[in-house]
């Protein structure tokens, strides 16, 4: 059992699920892990509440990446409130196997970075990342909730 989630963690990373750029994101973050040098952008769009579209870009370790194609598809479709009460059970869940202390970073790192994603789109908004409405369509998203990578 453990080498089909092993064969299903490789095939994440070697192929990812939504890897790549949304042009005008609500909410983006980059996030890093200094340990090992993972590095993941999150872009989300965000219509009426929910996460109508996310990307990400980034490199490193299979886990990070493989955590962070997971999580995409996870999110996609899913109210903005729902996504920003993910827990690291979560993640790992959809991993579906043991990962070591020294890994849990990188496992994690996309949910981190997601949630940093949300808080700034909130800040920017004043708000709690649930609360913040959702732009007309075809509006930029505020300039600091989409820093620049």
């Amino acid at each position: 059992m453990d080498d089909l989630y092993r064969d299903y963690i490789l095939e994440h990373y070697r192929r990812p699920h939504n890897f790549g750029i949304l042009e005008d994101p609500d909410a983006r973050f980059e996030g890093a892990n200094p340990l090992c040098g993972d590095r993941i952008t999150m872009m989300l769009g965000i219509r009426d509440g929910v996460v109508a579209e996310v990307a990400f870009t980034g490199r490193g370790c299979a886990i990070s990446q493989a955590s962070a194609s997971l999580l995409t598809d996870e999110i996609k479709g899913k109210p903005v409130e729902e996504v920003a009460k993910m827990t690291p059970d979560d993640v790992l869940d959809l991993l579906g196997i043991e990962i070591s202390p020294a890994r849990l970073k990188c496992a994690l790192l996309s949910l981190d970075t997601v949630s940093h994603a949300l808080d700034e789109r909130a800040k920017a908004a004043g708000v709690t990342p649930a609360d913040v409405p959702a732009p007309p369509a075809g509006a930029a998203a505020p300039a600091s909730a989409a820093p620049e990578a």
